[in-house]
């Protein structure tokens, strides 16, 4: 007998690109719906505004679709192996974001929810995450807002898992180069509060070809870690001609 998921939806307010949904916040969306801590595969743009279903796969798995198009497929996933690495403060984070990828013209994606420019306080998180002096790591605060928040005024793990995607790019420095969030896992500790500030920490775990495996951690203001995150980022290939 199939289980029962609930529908998925993205408002478009939460887009990465200007037509599609912000990866590492449709990833919280399914892993969400589905209960346990997964991989999230993108196979697809995620639709905006649009309703998705999640579905039962074969052998353990589990799919999304938007009408005959599958967005996404999902398998279980543990981050045992992700060696996360001491956190900042959180003066020192907002300290290296101000050294954070900033400026639109320089921006792969300068609309993006989460870490977009473009979009205004209190529309956008505006994370942008810069190095750290003597360290290979790049950090950025953040201090979750009361529109996140659910009844019991912790953060959706959604967004959550939102804030601790672009980081993990943004380790990557690449500058105007787009690239495609391919695979995402989000493992969330301890939901964090409305106005908690929080340190984001993103490193680069290894590199081959066209593809990077990059980690972030969320840390409170105490140091605690309070959730973590692999995502696999793939540069598109050139167009050919």
């Amino acid at each position: 007998m199939s289980t029962a998921y609930p529908l998925l939806r993205v408002d478009k307010r939460f887009c990465g690109p200007p037509t599609s949904a912000n990866g590492g916040y449709i990833c919280g969306l399914v892993a969400d719906a589905i209960g346990r801590l997964v991989t999230v595969r993108l196979s697809a743009p995620p639709p905006l505004d649009a309703d998705m279903i999640v579905m039962d796969g074969p052998e353990g798995t589990w799919v999304v679709q938007h009408g005959d198009t599958r967005v996404a497929e999902a398998r279980p996933a543990t981050l045992d192996e992700l060696v996360v690495p001491a956190p900042v403060s959180y003066v020192e984070a907002l300290d290296a974001a101000l050294h954070g990828p900033s400026d639109p013209a320089e921006h792969p994606c300068p609309g993006c929810f989460v870490c977009g420019p473009l979009r205004p306080r209190g529309d956008g998180l505006r994370l942008f995450a810069g190095p750290v002096p003597d360290r290979d790591i790049v950090a950025t605060g953040w201090l979750p807002t009361a529109d996140m928040a659910l009844a019991d005024g912790k953060i959706a793990p959604a967004f959550i898992a939102a804030a601790l995607d672009c980081p993990g790019f943004q380790s990557l420095r690449t500058g105007r180069q787009p690239w495609l969030l391919g695979e995402y896992t989000c493992r969330i500790d301890r939901r964090v509060h409305v106005d908690e500030p929080c340190v984001i920490v993103g490193w680069k775990v290894e590199s081959k070809g066209r593809k990077s495996i990059v980690g972030t951690a969320l840390y409170d203001e105490g140091g605690e870690l309070c959730a973590v995150a692999r995502g696999l980022w793939i540069q598109p290939k050139p167009p050919e001609g």
